[in-house]
């Protein structure tokens, strides 16, 4: 969850290990309990990196980049879709019909957007911010993600003030929720 370097490293660290997850999810068997648990795990990691994202990098992007209100707002729009996906994938069990279809639009989905932000808006933002500001934006993306959410909650703000102010609360209920239930745990 927490790697360590400037914005770009963490992020793309992310992206690697959910890339992983949905290799681990299609090694398994289909049907098998294992893929509801996997895909948990994907959900979790999902929704941490995504609301980091909304919170530090978009806005650092608006900031930053030429034309950054619009790759900013493409950006949450791609998570929005995600997010919908993740909350219709969230009660299903592994051996539904649509657990498979969403898994792969699920899939294709995050690895389009994993491509646009490293080929497009990440070599956009390092030419635009001083390490410093990396390094920094690096440092809040990682407190974030440890406070974020770890469920899907498509209504729920996605950008400044109303994300920054709902996040931490909603996270804490989702990580009792998880406790409990001990989702997560593989």
């Amino acid at each position: 969850m927490g790697h360590g370097g400037n914005v770009i490293a963490e992020l793309t660290t992310d992206h690697r290990e959910v890339d992983e997850l949905f290799g681990k999810i299609e090694a398994q068997p289909v049907g098998h309990e294992q893929r509801r648990k996997l895909a948990d795990e994907l959900t979790i990691e999902l929704v941490r990196h995504s609301v980091a994202e909304e919170m530090h990098l978009y806005p650092a992007v608006r900031k930053y980049v030429d034309g950054g209100d619009d790759i900013a707002d493409k950006e949450i729009a791609d998570h929005s879709q995600v997010e919908q996906h993740l909350k219709d994938l969230e009660g299903l069990p592994a051996d539904d019909p649509q657990f498979n279809d969403l898994v792969a639009k699920l899939k294709f989905e995050v690895a389009e957007h994993v491509r646009d932000e490293e080929s497009r808006l990440f070599p956009l933002l390092e030419a635009a911010c001083t390490p410093e500001t990396l390094n920094e934006l690096g440092d809040k993306v990682r407190t974030a993600k440890k406070t974020a959410p770890t469920r899907p909650h498509p209504s729920a703000p996605d950008t400044p003030p109303g994300n920054k102010l709902l996040g931490p609360g909603t996270g804490l209920v989702d990580r009792a929720r998880d406790l409990l239930t001990g989702r997560g745990k593989s």
